[in-house]
């Protein structure tokens, strides 16, 4: 009897966006993932000077992959699951204009 070996089927993708873009993700993947599937490599901009920021540690810990997720600020991508239909966006200096800083 020969045995035949199992074969596993992907996920089905679906649809995130960045800054209006759309993306795929894919089910289980983190919104950094997912961005940096993409391409994508810097979501967020330091409050001093402006620098590109992205994934760093991707465990949660260095809070440089923040950005706004369904218009709410300072969302960790590294820990945030990807879910159909989010809509993720730049996040400049702390994500909120209205703070003084």
């Amino acid at each position: 009897m020969k045995r035949r070996p199992h074969r596993a089927e992907p996920p089905a993708p679906f649809t995130v966006t960045f800054d209006g873009r759309p993306l795929p993700a894919l089910p289980g993947q983190s919104l950094a993932a997912a961005l940096r599937s993409a391409g994508v490599l810097a979501w967020r901009t330091t409050r001093t000077g402006g620098a590109p920021r992205g994934a760093f540690c991707g465990i949660g810990h260095c809070f440089e992959c923040l950005a706004t997720v369904n218009g709410r600020p300072n969302r960790r991508l590294c820990l945030l699951p990807a879910r159909p239909g989010d809509a993720v966006t730049t996040q400049e200096g702390t994500g909120r204009a209205d703070l003084a800083v």
